[in-house]
């Protein structure tokens, strides 16, 4: 059955009960023993989702949650998201959504952006020598990170596998030119994630991404010791990964500050984005876009794109300029 479309004057009507609530939660005028026994309306932060139901952990309580039902007229919630719900016995109910301060999208298999996690301020992408790292994918975070408004992370794992020389130049390499855009760029491995990866989150409300098979699972235990998450193997003749986390889940982390440890994938399509944002994730391109002879320019082989203009000049790399192309030609055709 598919849901009933909301006029816009229903739309108007729910946004300002969520938000009466959200009013009523911070003044704590609600009373216990009302509505089936609910307890009072309480601000919290959604920890995990499992399909219809949440995990909350409330705000003046950390580390214990509770589970939840969420109200037929809220929008779907993922995790990270701060919400006002109730407590009950066995369950308890998400009343109210409160304003998110970032979202983290990608879209579903027909196009649609679809939410991944909330109210997160720190990106990091996590690439490892296997399976072998690729810079379009690595773009394609970035983009996404760069279109929510949040700080990029990029996190070496498996460090100490970098023992063949080739291999470490290789992917010095590869990581160089974002080293040089102002991205930051760490190297770690299970065995010393606990102190550089754990510094480097700290005080951020971070979310790992990257390919199956990089190692995140793997980190978060090191990050997260008695978490014991199952890792995998990688398998098949192209070395990939197998899924390992089902839900993305928030922790707190003992050096202070959030991880939102997501499900694995091996493709992030950009194709909710138009072309104009997808071209201003690439940091560099923003003093020259807006600046070319054509308002609708492709940024190909139009006269005066300044783009184009910039590469000549050595002031974007053609790599970068193909990946930005790379991108529109598969996922905005």
């Amino acid at each position: 059955m598919t849901k009933r479309r909301l006029t816009r004057q229903q739309a108007w009507r729910i946004e300002k009960i969520q938000a009466e609530r959200a009013r009523r939660a911070r003044r704590r005028e609600v009373t216990a023993g009302e509505d089936g026994g609910l307890g009072p309306e309480t601000e919290g932060v959604v920890i995990a989702h499992y399909g219809s139901q949440l995990d909350v952990e409330a705000a003046a309580n950390p580390g214990s949650s509770l589970r939840c039902h969420l109200r037929a007229n809220l929008e779907r919630l993922v995790t990270g998201d701060r919400v006002v719900f109730r407590a009950g016995e066995p369950t308890g109910v998400v009343v109210a959504r409160l304003p998110r301060r970032s979202l983290l999208t990608r879209p579903d298999a027909r196009g649609v952006a679809r939410p991944v996690a909330a109210n997160i301020d720190q990106v990091a992408v996590v690439v490892a020598p296997e399976p072998a790292p690729h810079a379009n994918l690595i773009d394609r975070y970035l983009v996404a990170t760069e279109a929510m408004g949040a700080d990029a992370l990029l996190v070496l794992n498996k460090a100490d596998l970098l023992g063949d020389a080739t291999a470490a130049a290789a992917l010095a390499a590869l990581l160089a030119p974002y080293r040089a855009l102002g991205y930051r760029v760490i190297e770690t491995s299970r065995a010393t994630a606990a102190e550089t990866l754990g510094a480097a989150l700290a005080g951020h409300t971070s979310v790992l991404v990257g390919q199956s098979g990089v190692g995140k699972t793997s980190l978060v235990n090191a990050l997260l010791p008695g978490l014991d998450r199952r890792t995998g193997e990688l398998s098949g003749p192209g070395r990939k990964g197998r899924h390992t986390t089902t839900t993305a889940e928030l922790h707190h982390l003992a050096t202070g500050g959030d991880l939102i440890d997501s499900p694995g994938i091996r493709e992030f399509g950009l194709d909710h984005l138009p072309r104009d944002e997808v071209a201003a994730g690439f940091r560099e391109f923003r003093p020259f876009l807006g600046h070319c002879r054509f308002r609708d320019c492709r940024h190909r082989d139009e006269p005066g794109c300044a783009l184009l203009a910039a590469v000549a000049a050595g002031k974007i790399s053609s790599e970068r300029l193909a990946s930005y192309r790379h991108i529109v030609d598969d996922d905005q055709a």
